[in-house]
């Protein structure tokens, strides 16, 4: 993509996205679902858990994964790990939104150490999913293999903006610097 676009190539961008959102609870699934179509995302597909995500990713080869941490069958963090293995899965550069009830620091540390691309904390609204998809689609940081770790490239940020951000509006990857 070219370093700078337009606010409308950005919108066409986004809503040009195939979106899989994997969440055990009907309802989260559809509230996500409602989000991302009041996003202008078009193409939308759910997983109840873990096992069926893996396979609809392989089967619909997704832009982007919107993914709750605790499910049955195979969680969160176990998903993203089995993802972010190379040669392993066919999909490894999959950007990864993780959206969770839960928002205590280790966990979005724990997230960001597996190769999520962002962390949301549930309640979350259209304009917050939005912008994580702007930050993954309209500034993409390349995929890095740093010893275990493969996922996006980590970004640096002074250590003290952090502190000042409430984890739904810090970067994933800035709780963990």
């Amino acid at each position: 993509m070219p370093s700078k676009l337009s606010k409308k190539d950005v919108e066409n961008i986004i809503q040009s996205l195939c979106v899989v959102v994997v969440d055990d609870n009907q309802y989260m699934r559809k509230m996500v679902r409602n989000l991302l179509v009041n996003c202008g995302i078009k193409e939308i597909y759910e997983a109840a858990d873990g096992i069926a995500a893996l396979d609809m990713i392989r089967t619909v080869a997704p832009d982007v994964v919107i993914l709750d941490w605790e499910m049955p069958l195979l969680n969160g963090p176990e998903l993203v790990r089995i993802v972010r293995s190379p040669g392993v899965f066919p999909m490894p550069d999959v950007p990864i939104i993780m959206l969770s009830g839960y928002g205590e620091r280790w966990r979005v540390v724990e997230a960001v150490k597996l190769g999520v691309n962002e962390y949301l904390v549930k309640p979350v609204s259209a304009k917050a999913i939005y912008d994580r998809l702007v930050s993954i689609f309209a500034q993409p940081r390349p995929a890095v293999q740093l010893g275990d770790y493969y996922g996006p490239e980590p970004r640096r940020l002074a250590p003290d903006t952090v502190e000042s951000l409430p984890v739904d509006e810090a970067p994933a990857e800035a709780a963990a610097s």
